[in-house]
């Protein structure tokens, strides 16, 4: 009975119960997961949505970031269950599964930690004028924030740390940061690979966003088999590896994660909201922070949507003539009035030994030259946006995800590049859903038939040549 009284219990859509440590019946001095749970850092989550405008197109969709670190954290106590045994014939030296629970359980309640409103929509339109990312700003708030914290943390649903083993908050913040390309790092070996949990090919990040969001769109209730994809992944010498008999399953996530960027991300409406938002941005930003979110920490925790969108709603009738015009867009925008529109669009796949970035749609300045100057000449000024909105379906060669993951040859017993297999190699390596925005849709005829002509061209090297 003691043991259920330092334990609750969190209901969940996509993965039922979900338990993590109460402060009851604790140790004087040890903290609970439910303290940080608690902590204003990660309840704030609870006002950033995790599908950062997609929610203004879906209806239904209006989960959190919230509910997502909680799911990913139950996610990270189902790979270590799977997956801790064959780490430690790898890596002798991996600390206890506690620790290596503990430690996986809460990057996995932190990894957004750091995320502003809108998401990823913030990094580029505001942290990015500072050199930072949500990542960077999460892993401070854990290093300086949440550490004194993190180090009392001694057990989870599952068990206790060690004796001798005090959590790493510096780990924590290793494992919820992506590996820069290229670069060496003196880290564990077994903390390496850990790190393939949450930025290789599928992590209990992606997994837990693919289920939910797909389930909260109305796209599906059962976007893939996670069961499977789970029981057939093991660590080898190279690395996270999976069995050929789990590679449909893998597939078959890899193809429904991008389904979701074609249907729902990248949604045409979604991003012409994103668009106009970051228009606003561009003006709003001075407003709403007085700096550098790390200097300014304390406001920055308090900055959320909800904070934003009720302190815009208001601008309107502000003092201030600059700022009450603002407030008058904030206001046009709130209502869901949507400056772009969608005069055509072409989705561009590339395929595994293309070269994406010698296409005319590798960037949006390329994609905009080329495509003026295609247009008659009394439309080459027309006011347009240009989105070539981006999705990978598995890391190339030089991105910082590559190399994490390996298959199984059951036949041989040789652990093999995912690259091996005929199912594996028929998945693009990227594509772009390329977008022309207009005013209004009275040349959406001229628009559609310059696109095409670049469709059929392509190359940046016909646009520099013009």
């Amino acid at each position: 009975m003691r043991y259920f009284r330092s334990e609750s219990l969190s209901h969940d859509p996509i993965h039922g119960y979900i338990p993590f440590t109460s402060t009851a019946g604790l140790p004087e001095g040890e903290v609970a997961e439910q303290q940080i749970i608690d902590h204003p850092w990660v309840q704030r989550l609870r006002q950033v949505h995790q599908l950062q405008t997609a929610w203004y197109v879906f209806p239904s969709a209006e989960h959190t970031r919230f509910q997502h670190v909680l799911g990913v954290m139950h996610l990270a106590s189902r790979a270590v269950e799977k997956l801790y045994d064959s780490l430690r014939e790898v890596c002798p030296d991996l600390p206890s599964r506690a620790y290596v629970e503990s430690l996986m359980r809460m990057a996995a309640l932190l990894h957004d930690v750091g995320h502003g409103p809108f998401g990823h929509f913030f990094d580029q339109h505001f942290l990015a004028d500072y050199g930072l990312n949500h990542e960077i700003l999460g892993a401070h708030i854990i290093r300086h924030e949440l550490g004194p914290l993190l180090r009392r943390i001694r057990r989870n649903p599952k068990g206790c740390l060690a004796d001798g083993e005090t959590l790493d908050p510096e780990q924590i913040a290793i494992l919820i940061t992506r590996p820069k390309d290229g670069a060496t790092e003196d880290l564990p070996r077994w903390l390496r690979l850990l790190r393939s949990l949450f930025s290789g090919l599928y992590t209990v990040d992606n997994m837990d966003f693919v289920l939910r969001d797909a389930y909260m769109s109305g796209y599906s209730q059962r976007a893939f088999d996670l069961d499977r994809l789970l029981h057939y992944s093991v660590f080898t010498p190279r690395g996270l590896t999976i069995h050929e008999r789990g590679l449909s399953a893998l597939v078959r996530f890899i193809g429904v994660r991008a389904e979701l960027f074609r249907t729902i991300y990248f949604h045409r409406t979604v991003r012409a909201i994103d668009l106009t938002l970051a228009e606003l941005f561009l003006d709003s930003k001075r407003y709403l922070l007085p700096g550098n979110p790390l200097e300014h920490l304390d406001e920055y925790q308090r900055l959320t949507e909800w904070s934003l969108l009720v302190r815009v709603a208001d601008w309107h009738s502000a003092e201030d003539p600059a700022l009450r015009e603002l407030g008058g867009r904030w206001r046009d925008f709130l209502a869901r009035k949507i400056r772009w529109k969608m005069a055509c669009e072409r989705t561009v796949f590339f395929k595994p030994g293309e070269t994406e970035q010698t296409s005319v749609f590798s960037n949006e300045r390329l994609f905009e030259a080329a495509l003026r100057s295609q247009l008659p000449p009394a439309l080459r000024d027309l006011p347009l946006k240009f989105d070539p909105a981006r999705h990978v379906h598995r890391p190339g060669a030089h991105t910082p995800a590559a190399g994490q993951n390996f298959l199984f040859d059951s036949v041989t017993g040789q652990i093999r590049k995912l690259d091996d297999r005929e199912l594996f190699r028929q998945i693009p390596q990227s594509y772009r859903v390329c977008r022309i925005y207009a005013l209004d849709n009275r040349h959406n005829v001229e628009l559609s038939a310059a696109m095409d002509k670049l469709v059929a061209t392509g190359s940046a090297d016909d646009v520099t040549n013009m």
